[in-house]
């Protein structure tokens, strides 16, 4: 993912290893240290099962574990950083005999898919137990992971940060043809809130017929999108572009004037920890309309940097889009207030010196640092 590769990539007083089971789009992602640990021959058998008979998370073999702790040794590597909880439940066997401290951030998904069955939660609950510091991107993610029983000393939390050198701020003004251009920018999967932005769009081309919204992002949903926009009546004004390159998504927020994202609880209960593309929005200056859901409030004043509305309510999201295109002074304030929110809270730099203070303290404060 792009947001943990810009992390990586700006780490100043560690120098990172990246270990992985393979290894995929090199020319976009260079590294310099890269260590391809693949999965066993058996690893379908292993999925088989402890996924499917034994009803549980698939976590790596004791020797695969022995042999990532040795491939650390021999690295002379000071801290593990886990992204992604699942992942850490996926390597407990590595965490119980890690030579070094363990830290895993939690992103979003991670904190409640599967967490109902109790096999999971057991699993999840033990590898927040072994670790050594747990991360956070949001409070909201913070009282869920406190749910799992992650004692407060563990967890930190630890922002998304932005290249905001690379993003300019773009001051908007209303359109004077109410040629209104609309984007969304995601994966088109439920908890991103698609249908809702399009019945909101609908109501607002209802004020604005020039208007039209461009839908950027891949995903199992586009054709029950695409079907949907048409039976709304709506089919010629929006605009599906698929995955886009980072400097062409830049371009296409650079010529919006709204951003949207009502995100929402999915039907497994994923929830947003804090978009990514909705902050890269607000640091160019794009005001936002989304939901009060997961850190999005923590990200987005309401009424001030963007418009919070409740989930799946495309009614209120649908008034609060015209009402804001209806007063071109509060319009203009909001784009400010959205990129200094954006680049007050999210400055990657800032946002790695907390990290490198994190793995600091874990090194000196570790009983792990203290047997090596």
């Amino acid at each position: 993912m792009l947001h943990i590769y810009r992390q990586i990539r700006a780490l100043k007083g560690f120098q990172p290893v990246v270990l992985c089971q393979k290894r995929e789009n090199t020319e976009r992602f260079p590294m310099d240290d890269v260590l391809v640990l693949p999965k066993p021959r058996t690893h379908q058998l292993r999925r088989l099962w402890q996924k499917q008979i034994l009803g549980r998370p698939i976590t790596i073999y004791r020797s695969e574990a022995r042999r990532i702790a040795q491939a650390l040794q021999e690295r002379h590597a000071q801290v593990l950083h886990i992204y992604f909880g699942h992942i850490g439940t996926h390597l407990l066997p590595l965490i119980e005999i890690s030579p070094i401290p363990v830290i895993v951030s939690f992103h979003g998904a991670d904190a409640g898919v599967d967490l109902q069955r109790p096999s999971h939660l057991a699993a999840t609950r033990r590898m927040v137990e072994k670790a050594d510091r747990i991360l956070v991107r949001s409070e909201s993610l913070a009282e869920r992971v406190r749910a799992l029983g992650c004692p407060p000393e563990k967890l930190r939390l630890h922002r998304t940060g932005l290249p905001l050198e690379e993003i300019p701020f773009r001051q908007r003004s209303a359109p004077a043809d109410g040629a209104w251009r609309c984007v969304q920018a995601c994966r088109l999967i439920a908890k991103k809130g698609i249908p809702c932005t399009l019945h909101a769009f609908r109501d607002f081309r209802g004020r604005y017929p020039k208007a039209t919204l461009t839908i950027a992002g891949e995903g199992p949903m586009l054709e029950d999108l695409r079907t949907l926009a048409g039976s709304l009546g709506i089919g010629d004004a929006v605009f599906f572009t698929g995955f886009l390159s980072q400097e062409k998504l830049r371009d296409l927020f650079a010529e919006s004037h709204l951003f949207l994202h009502p995100s929402e609880t999915g039907p497994d209960g994923d929830q947003e920890g804090v978009p990514n593309s909705m902050l890269e929005a607000m640091a160019g200056g794009l005001p936002v309309l989304a939901t009060k859901h997961g850190g999005i409030p923590e990200a987005v004043e309401n009424g001030v940097s963007g418009v919070l509305v409740e989930e799946r309510d495309h009614a209120t999201l649908g008034a609060e889009m015209i009402a804001l295109a209806g007063h071109p002074e509060r319009y203009a304030k909001m784009s400010v207030a959205a990129a200094t929110r954006a680049r007050t809270q999210f400055d990657l730099r800032v946002q790695n010196e907390v990290l490198e203070g994190i793995y600091r303290e874990c090194i000196e404060e570790s009983p792990r640092s203290a047997n090596r």
